[in-house]
């Protein structure tokens, strides 16, 4: 079972950049699909961005063109680079991890086999 670790959350300003990292540990050689998603306070949980486990990129529609989903394998580490940062996209970001696809038909994912990271908080700030 793959374990995940997020890191590089923290407080920016309106127009600001981060750089997210998951790093995922526990069974290296496992062929996973791996997305970022954000939960506001009071808000839902939804989907940012997925790498899935045949190299296809999906971006929500809010951060298309703002943020990069990208993944190092020897590092085993996928990354979010965030850039143009709103307020809106305030929340904890979490890490995720599974055996299937992630983004189907439109929709959002995680099977129950899947893996959730605990989460590392992003605050915009106008």
């Amino acid at each position: 079972q793959v374990q995940l670790e997020e890191s590089g959350g923290g407080s920016v300003q309106a127009g600001g950049s981060l750089t997210l990292a998951c790093v995922a540990s526990g069974n290296p050689h496992a062929r996973y699909s791996m997305a970022w998603f954000r939960q506001a306070p009071g808000k839902d949980r939804e989907g940012v961005a997925a790498l899935e486990r045949d190299g296809s990129i999906v971006y929500a529609d809010a951060v298309k063109g703002r943020f990069t989903i990208s993944k190092d394998n020897a590092k085993s580490t996928l990354y979010l680079q965030m850039s143009s940062l709103k307020p809106e996209d305030t929340g904890m970001y979490i890490c995720a991890a599974d055996r299937d696809s992630i983004h189907i038909a439109g929709r959002w994912y995680v099977s129950s086999a899947g893996v959730w990271g605990q989460g590392t908080q992003v605050t915009v700030s106008s």
